[in-house]
């Protein structure tokens, strides 16, 4: 490659990261001595994070918990690397881009709290988890538990195990919103027995957004030899924490949801004592059995989408993670206050700040949770998502972000005032 290339792309990198600071620019000035609640409330502030964002207001999207826009540095960079693979797929990939996963290895791990040689680059959260539900070894007999609220992917891997090798899954349900942290625990704790070699839980649950108590359960867990895999896919980048506040071995999550990463971008870690005894998904040569990498052997894969996953870091942190979790968590007590008290409402989601952040639900007595989801946007162009547990609730999953405005989760609010008092017609 010629010196000049590279100078050029050194070039382009260095814009692309002065343009994610500058999109916030004298804004971060107005806030940096607020609280975090202070600044959640700041509509200036938030006018200029939503001008980061390329969206259509036309519809109102509170479905941001399914998958999340970028903002224009993370689209452009994303663009931007595109033409540099089609300028040499073979010669440019492997001498930029690849070199470039160093960088964003080292940097999941610092927002994470982790050593770089714990993490792997993948694609989303169900290829990380599956990694780890695939590569442990499990004998015939030996028991894994999770919830009835756990993502559908994954109890599927686990019912596909069941089938291959025998072993046991037991899903156990709570209700909607439980009676507290300890409740969850002691759920958890008190449904294990002698064959359980797994707990499976959420971080955060895809259905109504309830933190679980993952520190306690892996503490508990690990003194009885119990291995814990931890769903993260709606954690990261929606509320600060890390690998520490978990305390756990084995970590997967999405960064296309609450970090606005590009679609397909996601990560997987796992303690690095832990790394040699889980199979790769993908074969991998001996020789690599202790090294994180052996993950990431998927074979040709648009290898574009990772290298900005940099700018979406650089925008969430100047954001700052204190910020944005207070300002997720004001957006949905605006709706959810308004109609809590409504007939036929019911909250399905805790309010406590260690239980909640962004993602809400509710339901409406009578009302089926499919239908109300699509009357909602045929009647007032609002997207949300409905989320069923077969055999014991359904409800609609409201999850707005950064660049959602008051004036929209208002319009969210009004429209189910207005399904409660009138009905759907």
């Amino acid at each position: 490659m010629h010196r000049r290339s590279f100078v050029a792309a050194a070039a382009g990198a260095i814009t692309l990261h002065r343009d994610a600071r500058s999109i916030l620019g004298r804004a971060l000035q107005r806030v940096e001595r607020a609280t975090p609640d202070q600044a959640a409330q700041d509509e200036d502030f938030w006018f200029t994070v939503r001008e980061a964002f390329t969206i259509d207001r036309n519809i109102i999207n509170l479905n941001n918990g399914s998958v999340a826009p970028s903002p224009r540095t993370v689209q452009q960079a994303q663009r931007d690397y595109l033409a540099i693979t089609n300028m040499q797929p073979s010669y440019y990939v492997d001498e930029m881009l690849y070199p470039g996963f160093e960088t964003i290895r080292r940097r999941l791990a610092a927002g994470f709290g982790c050593d770089p040689e714990e993490v792997a680059i993948t694609r989303n959260t169900t290829e990380a988890l599956e990694i780890v539900q695939f590569g442990m070894q499990l004998q015939r007999g030996d028991e894994i538990l999770t919830t009835t609220q756990d993502y559908p992917s994954m109890i599927t891997t686990w019912r596909q195990r069941v089938r291959r090798d025998g072993v046991t899954l037991r899903m156990i349900p709570f209700p909607v919103p439980p009676d507290g942290q300890d409740d969850l625990f002691h759920r958890i704790e008190s449904a294990i027995g002698p064959r359980t070699k797994v707990i499976h839980i959420s971080h955060i649950t895809y259905t109504t957004g309830q933190i679980f108590p993952v520190k306690r359960i892996c503490q508990m867990a690990r003194q009885r030899d119990i291995e814990v895999v931890v769903d993260g896919g709606h954690s990261f980048a929606q509320f600060p924490f890390t690998r520490d506040d978990l305390d756990c071995d084995y970590f997967g999550t999405s960064l296309h949801k609450w970090l606005s990463a590009p679609v397909g971008t996601g990560f997987l870690y796992v303690r690095r004592l832990k790394i040699p005894r889980i199979w790769s998904l993908f074969a991998s040569p001996e020789e690599i059995t202790d090294n994180i990498r052996k993950f990431e052997g998927i074979g040709t894969f648009p290898v574009h989408v990772r290298n900005p996953i940099t700018e979406a870091m650089d925008f969430h942190e100047s954001i700052g993670a204190e910020r944005k979790a207070a300002r997720l968590r004001f957006l949905r007590r605006r709706w959810s206050g308004r109609v809590a008290s409504l007939p036929g409402v019911k909250l399905l989601t805790p309010d406590g700040y260690a239980e909640s952040c962004a993602i809400g639900t509710m339901r409406m007595e009578g009302i089926d949770a499919v239908r109300l989801t699509d009357y909602l946007m045929k009647r007032y162009r609002i997207h949300v998502r409905p989320r069923t547990v077969e055999g014991e609730w359904s409800g609609i999953r409201v999850t707005p972000n950064v660049y959602t405005t008051l004036e929209e989760v208002d319009a969210f609010a009004t429209a189910i005032e207005e399904i409660a008092a009138r009905g759907m017609s």
